[in-house]
């Protein structure tokens, strides 16, 4: 299947993902109110670590593992079963460790039970093994399915805020159920075959090399949380974590191109294209700036007039830090495509893994200094500078191995008209009501102005792209 046609069966996928929560996340926030919402955010945080250590990096290497040997139906079965294997034994060991922090911990026991799913999801989690394939139509379609069901079951079944209970374990039990539904294209995609221990063994030493990155990317995204709720309250993780979900879920629209582009530089690096596997990384680079800017200022244009309403009056607070930690769209989108689309498929594991460690230790000390006296504000603050400084640490590793001009090309058209849209959209709507018809009326404004502007500045990439859109609303039609 094309790039093309694997990026917009995730951009679908990411954009109905971003519809449930704009629907769900209003009605929770006034039902569960801030503490609910934060609790839910801590445990889940809590039971990310037993996920992240059960996985030890494995679905990643997964990915990459199944794009090198794809075409070879007995070298994928073999490399399928084994990694497989050894991530069933991890996550079984994460799980009896789970059980024993469950009899010491001292409060939310109930809670981390039902949060708990995630990590037997992790257990049967393959979505590596199709990503690998760049057969993404399947994990599209099944995990749609599932996310609107449990959404459904949220209006349901979460009637007070007596119900955290309820909307922990809908979540948990959904991401669960995804997961398992995926086994159902197992038979006619791999072969049954005898596990080859020494195989199994093999892959351990390959995906703990990508399990210390992903310690420290958990790091500056999970600890956050857990920081901010043992240092200050559930409350202040309440904030953040909605301003975190809104900002994640804009960005998701963005990141969407790297679980795409990780199988396809893969394969073509195993081939030797190193030019094409060039072309592809500046390709990429320009289309995620070209989406990335207008979606940061977009986000912080509607961020004043956008909480009261969607929020509730009790997450006021919520705006003021979407729109600082709103730049970390451009920066996440920037290491997405340095990072996981290019020096993790080329090999570069070391540097990219420096790059992610400095900034989890950048995070976590800016957390400790700024947390006990901004709280989340002092969170967001730390997330930006972590978020910096590993995209810088990218570039910079990189120099003279790649064309920095050939990726920096266009970026001042893509500021320049995002500025001016951000702009335009506070000057015109700067004595509306905060309501969801101003909230529309910014977003429309967005939509036209950006394209326009980049019309003016003679875009090539916004032109190629408006062409394409042209072309299928002709087909439609």
């Amino acid at each position: 299947m094309s790039i093309a046609k694997n990026y917009i069966f995730n951009v679908v996928y990411q954009i109905i993902t971003l519809i449930i929560p704009l629907i769900t996340v209003p009605y929770i926030s006034r039902v569960l109110g801030s503490k609910g919402v934060g609790i839910n955010a801590y445990t889940y945080s809590v039971i990310q670590y037993f996920v992240l250590f059960g996985t030890i990096g494995i679905s990643l290497y997964g990915n990459r593992a199944i794009a090198y040997v794809r075409e070879d139906k007995k070298k994928l079965s073999e490399t399928f079963w084994s990694i497989f294997v050894l991530k069933l034994i991890t996550t079984f060991l994460a799980y009896i460790v789970f059980i024993i922090f469950l009899e010491m911990v001292g409060s939310y026991e109930h809670i981390f039970l039902l949060q708990s799913f995630y990590l037997l999801a992790a257990m049967i989690d393959i979505s590596w093994l199709f990503m690998g394939l760049e057969d993404f139509k399947k994990t599209v379609t099944r995990n749609l399915f599932i996310k609107i069901m449990g959404a459904l079951c949220i209006f349901l079944f979460v009637k007070t805020s007596n119900d955290l209970w309820k909307y922990v374990f809908i979540l948990a039990l959904s991401q669960f159920l995804g997961q398992l539904t995926m086994w159902i294209y197992i038979p006619a995609t791999v072969n049954k075959i005898k596990i080859d221990w020494k195989k199994v063994k093999s892959h351990l030493a390959s995906s703990i090399s990508l399990f210390i990155p992903q310690i420290a990317i958990q790091i500056y995204v999970v600890l956050n949380k857990t920081m901010l709720g043992l240092m200050s309250n559930t409350n202040e993780v309440g904030f953040f974590d909605n301003a975190d979900k809104i900002v994640k879920m804009v960005l998701s629209v963005v990141t969407a191109m790297g679980i795409v582009m990780l199988p396809r530089v893969s394969n073509t690096f195993a081939k030797g294209d190193i030019s094409k596997v060039n072309s592809y990384l500046y390709q990429s680079f320009d289309f995620a700036s070209y989406l990335s800017f207008p979606l940061m200022f977009g986000l912080m244009a509607i961020a004043d007039k956008f909480t009261p309403w969607f929020f509730g009056p009790g997450f006021i607070k919520t705006g003021s830090i979407m729109m600082m930690i709103s730049p970390i769209i451009v920066l996440i989108a920037w290491s997405n495509v340095i990072g996981q689309q290019y020096m993790m498929p080329t090999g570069k594991i070391q540097a990219y893994t420096l790059s992610v460690i400095i900034g989890a230790i950048v995070n976590f000390i800016l957390n400790l200094i700024l947390i006990p006296q901004y709280h989340a504000v002092g969170t967001a603050i730390a997330t930006f500078v972590a978020e910096f400084t590993v995209t810088f640490l990218q570039l910079v590793f990189l120099k003279g191995e790649i064309d920095h001009f050939a990726m920096f090309r266009s970026l001042w058209k893509y500021f320049l008209s995002s500025l001016i849209m951000y702009a335009i959209i506070l000057i015109i709507t700067s004595n509306y009501k905060a309501s969801l018809s101003t909230t529309l009326m910014q977003v429309i404004i967005g939509i036209v102005l950006y394209p326009s502007l980049l019309i003016l500045f003679k875009s090539q990439l916004n032109k190629k792209l408006l062409k394409k859109g042209l072309r299928i609303i002709s087909k439609a039609s």
